[in-house]
């Protein structure tokens, strides 16, 4: 069963969500019917929703495959709790203001290295099994 990474989905499902919202009402307010319609917040805030739709489902997969092969659950735990806050602060950051910002940065960081670690940890299960 897949109980953690159920519940880490379930939480990261809201953050696109809430994403996902944001993109309609840019476009509700400006009258965009597609796309950002050359707006520059426009532009950042489809790009923080599509950012969270290319980095989650990997991280999910990763989460998934280690609590399917008996990872500490723990581990997996606090792997979550930091995948959650990367996954909120980016978009913060990242809509809030144009270039670098704090959010961007560790939002950015955090999910890297919640990503590398998972690949990391699977490696390090598929070399013991091999052994």
């Amino acid at each position: 069963m897949l109980i953690i990474t159920g519940f880490y989905a379930s939480l990261l499902t809201l953050i696109i969500l809430w994403l996902c919202y944001q993109v309609v009402a840019f476009r509700r307010s400006q009258r965009v019917e597609i796309g950002d319609g050359g707006n520059e917040v426009g532009i950042r805030r489809i790009r923080a929703q599509q950012n969270a739709v290319e980095y989650i489902p990997v991280c999910l997969i990763l989460m998934a495959v280690y609590e399917l092969n008996n990872g500490n659950m723990y581990l997996l735990h606090g792997l979550g709790i930091a995948l959650v806050i990367g996954r909120l602060l980016h978009p913060m950051g990242f809509v809030a203001k144009k270039g670098v910002s704090f959010g961007r940065f560790y939002g950015t960081a955090l999910t890297w290295l919640v990503m590398l670690l998972l690949a990391g940890l699977n490696i390090g299960k598929f070399l013991g099994q091999m052994l």
